[in-house]
């Protein structure tokens, strides 16, 4: 910048020409400048090219003509030939200066580029994109128009699917929930919010003229009207030196005093809003089919969410105390006249477009921390959840190593995001540092031709210094708008789920009672995998009101896949599912499970006491009617032997109860629901000969009047069953009470019976040699035990 200062020189018409060739030069920077941030930043997957590296050198050099025209301005005479005017001079010569460090920056970022990352230079005009393996990041890696960040890449988990959700998108869910229809009261405190924000910035914008005008006092060149926009009386008690330095700390003060406010009135509104969003998408994930939740990852699935709620709080606070405010601010500079606007407009172009190119660039690196974040945190809830399994086959170390390759992969994205992090903060202080010494320049040669003062000096500093701040939070949060945007995808994504189980909304409620509740499967096919053969096969069958039915048959003949279809976990393919003569399909599903109770295979239950647990099946039940379910269940003596009672933790999934404990607690639960059908899937598999017994004899008083379907695997179990189906291969092949089926010559339910009755025999027999055989043990060392 050695050129400022003013020297006369003779004009001639060649410095005339170069003058018109320099502005064509500029104009054919700012063409190249835009394509190279377009491709070259914007998107970073593709690989660089020699066409980018020499466009950014040649852009360099028509910045440095720029610069060396704009100085023959300056020097020369041109105030009185009017070609540019000393004005338009010294803003070319900004121009080219702030052009020519933006050039050398690219051309480094490149080789940074090619360096670092690996990126090989392609011959002229290719863009081959980078194939990661990851088809997600790959979808994101798309070239897009500058300004335009179309969707964000998706956090791939697996189970999730479903419409990916654009940031456009997003930002309106939150709006809607900021600013929600019919809240006035949330809506008002909005608005207060606002107010206090648009006073701490009108009292932060007098701050820079109020020292301004300090300067000027002290230097005796004082107008004689303040900034402030009005006159101080020459009988004023304080001197006006005083009195300005008193109102530039007032202004201060009451900056920071409203800043604080508006904090603390808006946290309400955020929390709530991120209240209100968490609390639907977790009665919207419990409003998903079954099949969401077999393939969902728990432990990935509850990072994503809390990821998202976090997000979101940083997401608000971005958008509307930091973008907003942060124009405001920007137009504070046209007060300083039209080349100090440009010059800064400028500045902030070029702060801005790296800003947003250099991270949506990092965005990938986040997007692959959260993804091995995710991974990482589904493999230890897992190997957790799975600890005796682990232990039984001394597979600790196995463990260790599965959960350290997704920590090593988070590791690798971390250093990446900190690194790209760094480069980030060096573009920006580059380019500010560019602008202001732009502006101070700018600024002196005003001074020295008498249109400022000193005072204005320090005002432009001061101003520059302050938009730093909002400057500096551009960049932190488009960041933080981005990452938190990409944290909410996930989250915003489940949203956009649709469950494949569909309520009508005119869909009636069920009636259904103990005395009418007649149950009806009709020609109903069902495959959990479309195209592959159906689990179920045009099947037909009857369960009378209060009747006891069965269903027995081989492993994978459907009978736990009927019981989700009548609970409409899923819906069939083909055929009618009734219950006292109403289309389930077409009924509401809360009175449809209402009027169903269930007692799983897989009796799981929550992490807390075994009151609450047995509770859960209805909450408006009074304690008497849960010790009462609990004896039904053969469990009430049990618990009061426990230490803690019914207050006992059961613990994670209710590992600290026995196998028969979980699964009498789940009978109680089910009984305590007092609904007229009761479905008992392989109730009592878990079960002693004994405990089996008396439940099954209590079971028998539970379902009195009730319409009870049995799922078995020990037949013994439902011999007094009024009718008994025999299911094969998704069919029922025989159907008839015990008697009935026993008679049938060479019957599957009789070669079922049979098979594990001469299975049952023979373990007997064995158990009582293993008996024989450990009574003589015994007495062949009974004397030798009697002599010692």
């Amino acid at each position: 910048m050695f050129y400022v200062l003013p020297h006369q020189a003779h004009f001639d018409w060649d410095t005339k020409r170069n003058t018109y060739s320099a502005i064509a030069a500029g104009f054919l920077f700012f063409l190249a400048w835009w394509l190279m941030i377009d491709t070259a930043v914007t998107a970073p997957e593709a690989h660089w090219t020699n066409w980018y590296f020499a466009l950014t050198v040649a852009s360099t050099f028509a910045m440095f003509m720029v610069n060396s025209v704009s100085n023959s301005a300056i020097q020369g005479n041109y105030l009185d030939e009017g070609v540019l005017g000393v004005k338009g001079a010294r803003l070319w010569l900004m121009f080219g200066f702030i052009g020519s460090f933006a050039c050398i920056v690219a051309g480094v970022w490149i080789m940074f580029e090619m360096l670092f990352y690996r990126c090989a230079l392609r011959p002229l005009f290719t863009r081959q994109l980078i194939r990661f393996s990851n088809s997600e990041v790959r979808r994101s890696a798309r070239l897009y128009r500058h300004f335009h960040a179309g969707p964000p890449a998706d956090v791939p988990i697996r189970g999730i699917g479903g419409p990916s959700p654009s940031g456009w998108e997003m930002a309106k869910r939150l709006a809607r929930h900021v600013w929600p229809k019919g809240q006035w009261g949330v809506k008002r405190r909005v608005l207060f919010a606002f107010s206090l924000l648009i006073a701490a910035k009108l009292l932060n914008a007098t701050v820079p003229f109020i020292l301004r005008d300090i300067i000027d006092y002290f230097n005796g060149k004082l107008p004689n009207e303040l900034s402030l926009g009005f006159s101080l009386p020459s009988e004023a008690i304080l001197s006006t030196g005083i009195a300005l330095i008193i109102a530039y700390g007032a202004a201060r003060v009451g900056t920071s005093m409203f800043n604080e406010l508006r904090n603390a009135v808006f946290a309400r509104v955020a929390q709530r809003s991120i209240r209100d969003i968490s609390r639907n998408i977790f009665l919207h994930l419990h409003s998903l089919d079954l099949s969401f939740h077999l393939n969902r990852q728990t432990g990935a699935l509850s990072k994503a969410i809390d990821r998202g709620t976090r997000g979101m709080s940083t997401t608000l606070n971005s958008l509307v105390f930091n973008i907003l405010p942060t124009t405001l601010e920007m137009a504070l500079y046209t007060k300083c006249g039209p080349e100090f606007t440009w010059a800064m407009a400028g500045c902030l172009g070029m702060y801005a477009t790296a800003t947003i190119g250099i991270t949506r660039w990092r965005t990938k690196f986040r997007l692959q921390m959260n993804e091995a974040d995710n991974e990482a945190g589904n493999r230890a809830v897992d190997s957790l959840i799975n600890y005796e399994t682990v232990k039984y086959f001394n597979n600790e170390k196995l463990e260790a190593d599965r959960y350290d390759h997704f920590m090593q992969r988070f590791e690798y994205a971390s250093l990446k995001t900190s690194t790209s992090l760094a480069l980030l903060n060096f573009t920006q202080g580059a380019i500010f540092s560019a602008g202001l010494i732009g502006v101070m320049c700018l600024a002196a040669f005003n001074v020295q031709n008498g249109v400022m003062s000193v005072g204005d000096i320090v005002l432009v500093n001061t101003l520059l210094f302050q938009m730093s701040i909002p400057l500096n939070f551009l960049g932190s949060v488009y960041r933080d708008i981005r990452q938190g945007l990409g944290s909410e995808h996930t989250m915003f994504s489940l949203i956009e789920l649709k469950s494949r189980v569909v309520e009508r909304s005119d869909a009636p409620p069920l009636s259904v009672s103990f005395a009418n509740s007649h149950i009806s499967f009709r020609d109903i096919t069902f495959g959990y995998v479309p195209g592959n053969a159906p689990i179920l096969r045009s099947l037909t069958f009857d369960v009378p009101s209060g009747k006891k039915v069965a269903l027995v048959g081989s492993s994978g003949s459907g009978k736990s896949t009927i019981v989700r279809l009548l609970y409409r976990l899923f819906d069939a393919q083909d055929g009618q599912i009734s219950i006292n003569g109403q289309d389930i399909a077409l009924s509401k599903l809360e009175s449809l499970r209402q009027a169903i109770a269930i007692v799983p295979q897989d009796s799981v239950l929550f992490h807390d006491t075994i009151l609450y647990n047995i509770h859960y099946g209805n909450k408006d039940a009074p304690l008497e009617k849960v010790y009462e379910v609990a004896k039904i269940a053969d469990l009430h003596n049990a618990i009061m032997r426990m230490p803690a009672g019914y207050n006992t933790i059961v613990g994670e999934r209710g590992l600290k109860l026995s196998g028969g404990e979980k699964q009498r607690v789940a009978i109680a639960r089910a009984i305590l629901k007092d609904a007229p059908i009761i479905v008992y899937d392989e109730a009592t598999s878990s079960l002693d000969a004994l405990t089996e017994e008396n439940i099954m004899r209590s079971l028998k008083q539970a379902s009195t009047g009730r319409t009870s379907l049995f799922i078995a695997h020990r037949l013994a179990t439902i011999v007094d069953a009024d009718i008994i189906y025999v299911l094969d291969r998704g069919m029922v092949v025989e159907a008839g009470t015990h008697s009935q089926l026993m008679g049938l010559s060479g019957g599957k339910y009789a070669d079922l019976w049979h098979s594990q009755h001469r299975i049952g025999a023979e373990h007997v027999l064995m158990r009582r040699e293993a008996d024989r055989q450990k009574r003589r043990e015994e007495e062949e060392d009974w004397p030798n035990n009697k002599q010692s």
